[in-house]
């Protein structure tokens, strides 16, 4: 195409010297006759030569550009990972994640609100009232499949009616910190699978039944599908104390959710609690009924607070389900509240119910 354009131009450019050049001819010819014939008698003058010229280049133009259509380039098509619209999970927060390595701050706030009883070794106790935890989590990915988790630390207030049984207390919670790193990543079908370690040391304080014991590993796998709207999440670990004085625990997480709107993404949680192994039952926590907790309690304190209860095993199992729903308030950030019940006997557990409200902001 561009041979054919170059080949007319160049003959257009030798018709113009061409008539040029005739055009000369007959100038120097009216010249030489001492100008008797003008322009009336249809010889050129300098006027109708600069004319000519100018036609004769915009026909040129023309003709070089006819069929020509100047466009600008095409924008660059933009791409998808697959996973932009991905949710985190809300309930389970310390141990169940979102399988994807990503950058992002968590900060969560909940309040949890205590059975009347629980049951322990010594018949149904008095409890009551709550316990309240504000953290920060935090994640800082190394690239797309590997990044570092910041996934349990915080500030425990917790506030019992049946006072001196129970004392209210406040403090710090144990901090958790390890890797997760995403073995399948797959943006072309919204899949992920991550494992994650990570070590939880006993730096809180044992008011709020953290700091006790010489620390612990959860290994935690960790799954994501997306179709479209829907998205289907899971997770499943294991919690395994460097000691025999704390409980050995696992646990099961689901979730689905799907996106109706930015602004409303209801979902579902289904949070399963096991303990594999039962702690000493020596008496510790003394600030909290005598000390005598982990001598009586029949069942541990899942996903918050480990006991060590050595009756834990009476009620190995405690389940949950969590209703709630995501905000995407801009593309980077996203607003949660979940409301969690037992679905298991509450007095097995430390729960009549939970309400968890999170931010996710991701950069």
């Amino acid at each position: 195409m561009v041979l054919i354009l170059e080949a007319a131009l160049r003959a257009r450019v030798m018709g113009a010297i061409r008539e040029s050049k005739i055009c000369g001819e007959v100038r120097g010819e009216w010249l030489d006759r001492g100008g008797d014939f003008g322009e009336a008698a249809g010889v050129p003058t300098k006027r109708t030569m600069k004319a000519a010229t100018f036609v004769s280049l915009s026909a040129l133009l023309g003709t070089a550009m006819a069929g020509t259509i100047i466009t600008e380039p095409a924008a660059a098509p933009a791409t998808s990972s697959g996973f932009e619209n991905a949710r985190r999970p809300i309930s389970n927060p310390t141990l169940f994640d979102l399988a994807l390595p990503t950058t992002n701050l968590h900060p969560i706030a909940m309040y949890h609100r205590l059975p009347d009883f629980v049951n322990s070794t010594a018949g149904p106790l008095p409890m009551g009232g709550d316990v309240q935890v504000y953290a920060l989590q935090f994640e800082i990915a190394l690239n797309e499949r590997l990044s570092i988790v910041a996934t349990k630390d915080g500030y425990v207030d917790i506030n019992p009616d049946t006072q001196p049984l129970w004392s209210d207390e406040s403090g710090f919670a144990n901090i958790a910190a390890g890797l997760k790193y995403a073995f399948i990543y797959d943006p072309a079908s919204a899949t992920a699978v991550s494992g994650t370690l990570t070590f939880e040391f006993p730096t809180g304080n044992h008011d709020v039944f953290q700091g006790e014991g010489d620390g612990a590993a959860n290994l935690i796998v960790s799954g994501l599908k997306m179709w479209d709207r829907l998205q289907l999440a899971g997770g499943a670990g294991v919690h395994i104390p460097f000691d025999g004085q704390m409980a050995m625990t696992s646990f099961m997480s689901g979730h689905v959710s799907y996106e109706t709107c930015r602004w409303f993404i209801p979902l579902l949680e289904v949070n399963w609690h096991h303990v594999l192994e039962a702690g000493n039952g020596r008496a510790n926590f003394f600030d909290q009924a005598g000390g005598g907790v982990p001598v009586v309690a029949t069942f541990e304190g899942v996903d918050l607070l480990n006991f060590g209860a050595s009756n834990a095993s009476q009620n190995r199992d405690f389940v949950t389900a969590a209703l709630g729903f995501r905000s995407r308030i801009t593309d980077d950030i996203d607003l949660g509240f979940a409301y969690e019940m037992p679905l298991t006997n509450k007095g097995d557990g430390i729960m009549e119910d939970r309400f968890t409200l999170d931010a996710v902001w991701r950069f």
